[in-house]
């Protein structure tokens, strides 16, 4: 079963600007396949993916998103109706029980999501949905998972059972169904906030402009409050920082806001700030090279971070962008 992700117009800008979908496959280096399913919203593309092909197709990030405000009505109304048809036909296939069991059983054993993720040989991307509710198992897929969690996949199988008979795990589906669906509105995956959020929860936005593209940021001195995200408030050490800097091109508004997360796993593809010392910090997108060590890279002009072992402690993960 494939998942709808979002919907996008890159289908809409990529002929406007005369570019063939083999193009757009070469310039992200995936398959034709691929950019079809993007296109049609069937395939996840990450932050790393969606700036660059803003870049290809020269136009602001947030334009790329079908919105109430610029897209046709039919269209948005054509994406609500299918991820409603698509979240029924996760329920009635027990999809969101199962992802709702393992998060239960993975805190249980005090894991991180990567730590199964690396274990089961999945992306973390990959295990984050199945944990969600939101992407069907293979029975190869629950027998690595559950070696990750040091059972038999008909013990952990089992579990889940038991856990969902005695009613542990409705609330852990509720909160997965208010995540999915704040992550999933047809404003896409980079969303203006508006009604999303709690009018009485603010976060401090942190940032000001520094040399060679830094950004400055000093705990003691915030610039200003905004509201925060749902997501994040019960995250006390979530923060958000104003985008002060140009080395992320004009793909997006000099008055956006990136909201980081401290506690959240950093993964290839993430945007992330990264402490170069203690008062500066670089926005990165962070890549994989062939050894498997992470890296950074940023624009105008291009630059590549390497990190060590020390390095990633240093590594927020940025999880919203307020345009």
């Amino acid at each position: 079963m494939e998942e709808i992700i979002f919907p996008n117009q890159i289908r809409m800008y990529r002929r406007l600007r005369g570019r063939s979908m083999q193009e757009l496959a070469d310039h992200l280096n995936v398959s034709l396949s691929a950019i079809s399913k993007i296109e049609k919203g069937y395939r996840r593309v990450d932050q790393e993916q969606l700036v660059r092909v803003a870049e290809f197709l020269d136009c602001p990030l947030q334009d790329l998103f079908v919105n109430e405000q610029n897209s046709q009505q039919e269209i948005v109304l054509a994406w609500r109706r299918e991820q409603e048809r698509r979240n029924k036909i996760n329920e009635k296939s027990g999809l969101k029980t199962l992802g709702a069991g393992l998060r239960q059983i993975r805190n249980e054993k005090n894991l991180t999501l990567i730590e199964v993720a690396e274990s089961a040989d999945m992306t973390l991307s990959v295990y984050h949905r199945i944990e969600m509710g939101q992407r069907e198992v293979s029975e190869k897929e629950m027998k690595n998972i559950a070696k990750a969690l040091k059972m038999t996949a008909d013990d952990l199988k089992a579990q889940i059972k038991e856990l969902d008979e005695k009613g542990f795990l409705e609330e852990i589906i509720q909160r997965n169904d208010a995540k999915y669906k704040l992550l999933s509105t047809p404003r896409g995956a980079i969303a203006s906030f508006g009604s999303n959020l709690a009018e009485t929860s603010m976060i401090s936005v942190f940032g000001t402009t520094g040399r060679n593209g830094n950004v400055l940021i000093d705990p003691e001195e915030e610039v200003k409050k905004v509201v925060c995200p749902v997501s994040l408030q019960n995250k006390k050490d979530a923060y958000a920082v104003n985008l002060c800097t140009r080395r992320l091109g004009n793909l997006l508004p000099s008055r956006s806001i990136l909201f980081a997360d401290p506690q959240e796993p950093v993964s290839v593809g993430d945007i992330a700030i990264y402490y170069a010392n203690e008062e500066e910090a670089q926005i990165v997108a962070v890549r994989e090279d062939d050894a498997g060590n992470l890296y950074g890279i940023r624009w105008n002009p291009d630059e590549r971070i390497d990190f060590d072992n020390n390095d990633l402690q240093r590594l927020h993960r940025v999880v919203f962008i307020s345009l």
